[in-house]
């Protein structure tokens, strides 16, 4: 077996030296990533957000983080925000729970926006939830 059949080669490297070049790991375990599709939802208290200039500049196709939160309210808690960490709002209290299970057994979750329709003051944003597996 020759050296390239026992390590991970990116771009013509092997993998521990990408790391240790570039400092980032993530670069590394990308190409191996793929989502799945699990579920298709609305992020829910989008008229409750203050700053709506975070709606600007949304589109289709757009990824979201999810990150779990303590929250007095909903114990399932899971916050939507854009890549830059804007709050968009959260799961609807309805759809979070398996997903919150997900998440706090240390499964990565992300978004994706579907759709986006303007809604009196407020606007609907249909999203997919996607588990990020390695």
């Amino acid at each position: 077996m020759t050296k390239e059949n026992r390590e991970l080669v990116l771009g013509g490297k092997d993998a521990l030296a990408t790391i240790v070049d570039t400092g980032n790991l993530g670069e590394v375990i990308k190409p191996l990533s793929r989502e799945i599709h699990l579920f298709d939802t609305y992020v829910s208290g989008t008229m409750f957000i203050k700053d709506t200039s975070v709606f600007e500049g949304l589109k289709r196709g757009d990824k979201l983080l999810l990150q779990r939160e303590e929250n007095k309210f909903d114990n399932n808690a899971i916050l939507v925000m854009t890549e830059g960490k804007a709050k968009l709002g959260y799961i609807p209290e309805n759809d979070n729970l398996i997903f919150a299970r997900l998440m706090d057994a240390g499964k990565l979750l992300c978004g994706r926006i579907k759709n986006i329709e303007p809604k009196g003051t407020f606007r609907v944003i249909n999203i997919e939830i996607l588990l990020v597996d390695f």
